[in-house]
């Protein structure tokens, strides 16, 4: 099968989950995705949620062999703003070596690379000696939250596997490969202030009531401090330092400070005690603001003060810090810095704590690290510099999958991942892409991976 045509078909479906005027496209990805695993020789089975299926591929054998989970997820985000976008967003189009369309980086593409491999590599060798379950999601956009259940679910069955197995993380570009042995977590919270009961002139009222836009101001800045560090009680309480082997492992990613900023257009990073701006993005916890708003939106002035303001803030977690903890300080933080006038209420959205594998043979490698796992972390680091042209770097990322906590705390299970998008990717944004070649090099390096996992039964 060519691989940039099957995954231009996947990409059609405007499977956006968030929004439940596409549940047509929705259901039509994961369709797609039952018969690319079909294709590949997997039993495939679709689990009902609350909200999106999930679609399970398996490939049995004998408990001698290894025994991979190989996750995915069909759905998409929203692909707005639609005017940004140089070709229509479910239209794939290839210009400048790349598949442009929603879901080509994130996740449709890469997923489909490693099934693509598999489905080639079974075809040669149909009697490879490795066991798979194949897992595609629709709700990892926001947030999975069906999965801890399905997990809990088939905890029994799940909990028997080796390690999963995915390319939903970054590299910093198709010459440079990144395993990802680390993810930020997340919570996040909604802030609403309300003062008036109705909004109000400005001219009428204007000295005499609290305006919330303005206590919302004084909110947000109280959560940082001059120098950039968040300013909440406790906040940094237990964050654990990255080892010596990730310092090392950093000073041979090939970003500066200057391409760094070159590269998203701004003229200063910013910076906060003890961490690089490089650094930060990896290693650093966080407090961001990530929506805010009150009053008049529209074209020209309209004079009022309003009755409500609202912002969206999330919280990046690393590992020391407990996701529970630092919503319960932050909900605490903005409660006792409420002005008074204006009532606050909160909504919580989802939390999950940082996730860490450590590669075999470092200082702080478990010692009951599973065999198979560690075996796969030296298979993935040769198939790479034999596709690649380079050996993978091994580094923790800023973003967070909440799963993987997830199959970690649940079904006990370390991950694999890959970075098949690069910074040019646009994920999350218009023009998002895929680089023909990583789709090509990825497939070479997955066969060889698989391949090297089988060559040994479990030990």
């Amino acid at each position: 099968m060519d691989a940039v045509q099957v995954i231009s078909d996947y990409v059609r479906f405007p499977s956006v989950s968030t929004d439940p005027a596409f549940r047509g496209g929705m259901t039509d990805a994961k369709n797609f995705a039952a018969r690319l695993l079909h294709h590949a020789g997997l039993a495939v089975e679709e689990v009902g949620t609350d909200l999106h299926d999930i679609v399970i591929g398996r490939r049995d054998g004998p408990d001698s062999w290894p025994h991979i989970v190989l996750y995915g997820h069909y759905d998409v985000q929203p692909a707005d703003p639609l005017d940004l976008w140089t070709s229509p967003p479910f239209s794939p189009t290839v210009r400048d070596k790349r598949l442009f369309a929603r879901g080509a980086a994130d996740n449709k593409g890469p997923h489909s690379v490693a099934i693509l491999a598999l489905a080639s590599l079974l075809a040669r060798q149909p009697d490879l000696p490795l066991r798979i379950t194949a897992i595609i999601e629709g709700e990892e956009e926001i947030g999975s939250p069906s999965f801890p259940k399905f997990l809990q679910q088939r905890k029994e069955e799940l909990s028997k596997a080796d390690f999963v197995l995915l390319s939903d993380t970054g590299s910093p570009s198709s010459e440079q490969i990144v395993v990802t042995t680390g993810l930020r977590g997340i919570v996040g919270i909604e802030v609403r202030l309300t003062g008036p009961k109705t909004d109000l002139h400005s001219g009428l009222h204007g000295g005499a009531v609290v305006n919330p836009i303005y206590a919302l101001a004084q909110l947000c800045a109280s959560l940082h401090n001059p120098d950039g560090s968040v300013n909440i009680p406790g906040f940094y309480d237990g964050v654990a330092t990255p080892t010596q082997w990730e310092i090392n492992e950093l000073t041979k990613f090939p970003l500066t400070e200057p391409s760094y900023r070159e590269f998203l257009g701004v003229d200063a990073l910013y910076s906060q005690p003890h961490w690089t701006p490089i650094e930060a993005t990896r290693h650093a916890p966080t407090l961001e603001f990530n929506g805010i708003g009150g009053g008049y939106q529209g074209e020209g002035g309209k004079t009022v003060i309003p009755s409500t303001a609202f912002v969206k803030i999330t919280c990046r977690l690393v590992p020391g810090q407990d996701a529970r903890d630092i919503i319960n300080k932050l909900s605490s933080a903005l409660k006792s810095r409420t002005p008074r006038g204006v009532h606050l209420e909160l909504i919580e959205r989802q939390g999950n704590n940082a996730y860490r594998v450590c590669p075999p043979n470092k200082p702080d490698t478990p010692r009951d690290q599973n065999p198979v796992l560690a075996r796969a972390f030296h298979a993935a680091s040769e198939a790479i510099a034999d596709a690649f042209g380079n050996p993978p770097l091994f580094l923790s990322e800023g973003g967070s999958v909440p799963i993987i906590g997830d199959f970690k705390t649940v079904a006990g299970l370390d991950s694999l991942m890959i970075g098949l998008f690069t910074p040019d990717s646009n994920l999350h944004a218009p023009n998002e892409n895929l680089e023909l070649s990583i789709i090509e090099r990825g497939i070479s390096a997955y066969q060889t991976l698989l391949k090297k996992i089988a060559s040994q039964p479990r030990s």
